[in-house]
């Protein structure tokens, strides 16, 4: 990401310490020597007021207290001559020539043309000079002591300057490590604090897409594990809250369209169940009654007679079992639930509870489907949709005796699709074979004993969902569909 909070955390906090060395190595180089001068001029009067009360107290011949300006001198790295009023020479240094020469230089007012005044006063100046004969820059300090005899002290700055050379050296090099050190630190405490907050910004995009299986994992007892617990929570609460405004609009939906169709369905419901059970009970009543008159006295006649009875009897109570299912669906009192459900585990578990009649029949049932597949509906309805399917499947496959299953997930519908091998539905029959007892083939539909109602179950049952359903037709066979929201 061009403005992730990690770039601009390692950008601010690296730029920061950059400059922050930076700023640290120019003030080094810029005010280290002179403060390393100004050092020596503290250094140059300490020298000086030793010197005044050794010769004030007349024992600047002193051996302890020339052993103690040597260590001095020694200590700061300076050069001292003093020379008092009888021509006497008190001095540090072997080559006394050289500073005495110096020292009547400035008695004289000749001072070298490279000299620049640091401090000036009554009784003594300091100076920044250059040597030509030694070819070095020097602090020098000359003037007189309170008994009037001359004094020169003397110091080199080439020391000074190769301490802040070393020093502004050293600085760069450390100031490069911890940069390094700093972009490893930051990265690592920029990933650590980031991390979590890229894993909360994905779980809300997963979120807004209604994936409420999405949940914070890092965990964690401080601000960001905190708004991973609430992520959490809100999670659950919306996945129960958007199921109750889901099953709640599905409510609403139906009340509006009930009322209307309400007594148009009393009057088709009474009106078919009046024509379908005319044929069984005339049946059971011919039979019964040839039974009654002894119309055949073989007693594998009656059998057949008393089969045919107990086979209408089953038939019928089917029949008004399905007629009740269908009553309760169309006339909405059956409470419709909506939840979230494995879609691929239902479909697997109908084909298997089904699995001894594809056996009996030979058929080759094929369900590739394994990844899972969630979506909301009502999942005791779905199966009767999905068993309606597959039965449906098994009664009119040919020859071939292939059941193909699939589940499609598009554009936030899952489409299951049922298709069998077998003759296609004619096309003046398609559009009413979801009509109440509507058979397309009669006589192989009362052999396994179909009633027409299955599919109007389906549709049923789909309407109250609010969702698509159909069918399509094919050269080798006929496959049957319906879709469910995944989200």
């Amino acid at each position: 990401m061009k403005h992730s909070i990690k770039r601009q955390m390692i950008t601010v906090f690296l730029g920061l310490l950059v400059f922050l060395v930076a700023a640290l190595f120019i003030i080094n180089v810029k005010f280290l020597e002179p403060y390393y001068i100004g050092n020596k001029e503290m250094q140059f009067i300490d020298i000086y007021e030793e010197l005044n009360q050794a010769t004030e107290a007349g024992s600047l011949g002193d051996e302890a207290i020339s052993g103690n300006l040597f260590y001095m001198a020694e200590k700061y790295n300076i050069s001292y001559l003093v020379e008092d009023g009888s021509g006497r020479v008190h001095t540090n240094v072997h080559d006394k020539d050289q500073l005495k020469n110096q020292l009547i230089g400035y008695l004289l007012n000749q001072a070298q043309k490279k000299s620049e005044v640091l401090e000036s006063t009554d009784v003594y100046q300091i100076n920044q000079s250059y040597d030509p004969w030694n070819k070095t820059d020097y602090i020098e300090m000359w003037g007189t002591l309170d008994d009037g005899s001359q004094f020169l002290l003397r110091s080199p700055l080439e020391s000074i300057k190769e301490s802040a050379a070393i020093s502004n050296r050293f600085l760069l090099y450390i100031g490069s490590i911890l940069i390094l050190l700093a972009v490893v630190s930051i990265w690592y405490f920029s990933k650590k604090l980031t991390d979590p907050i890229l894993e909360l910004a994905a779980l809300s995009d997963r979120m807004a897409d209604l994936e409420f299986d999405a949940k914070y994992t890092s965990g964690g007892s401080n601000e960001i594990g905190e708004l991973g617990a609430n992520f959490n929570r809100m999670s659950e609460k919306l996945e129960s809250t958007i199921s109750e405004l889901k099953s709640a609009n599905n409510r609403l939906m139906e009340d509006i369209e009930q009322k209307d169709k309400l007594e148009q369905m009393r009057n088709e419901f009474l009106g078919n169940v009046s024509h379908e059970l005319k044929t069984p009970i005339a049946l059971i009543q011919g039979y019964a009654e040839g039974l009654k008159e002894g119309v055949s006295d073989d007693p594998e006649s009656r059998e057949f007679y008393c089969d045919v009875i107990m086979d209408e009897a089953v038939k019928m109570n089917q029949m008004v079992k399905n007629l009740l299912e269908l009553n309760q669906l169309e006339f909405g009192d059956d409470d419709i639930v909506f939840e979230r459900f494995n879609l691929t585990e239902l479909v697997g578990g109908v084909l298997q509870s089904m699995e001894i009649l594809a056996q009996q029949e030979n058929i080759h049932v094929i369900f590739r489907q394994a990844d899972p597949v969630y979506v909301w509906a009502d999942e005791f309805k779905v199966e009767q949709v999905v068993r309606n399917y597959v039965s449906n499947a098994f009664h009119h496959v040919n020859e071939e005796k292939i059941v193909e299953v699939k589940i499609q997930v598009e554009s936030g519908k899952a489409k299951v699709t049922v298709f069998n091998t077998g003759n296609p539905i004619p096309g003046e029959d398609v559009e009413h074979i979801w009509d109440k007892f509507y058979k397309v083939d009669k006589a192989h539909t009362r052999e396994y004993g179909g009633n027409g109602i299955g599919l109007s179950i389906v549709k049923a049952i789909m309407e109250s969902f609010h969702q698509e359903y159909g069918v399509n037709n094919y050269d080798n066979g006929v496959e049957f569909w319906f879709e469910l929201d995944v989200q």
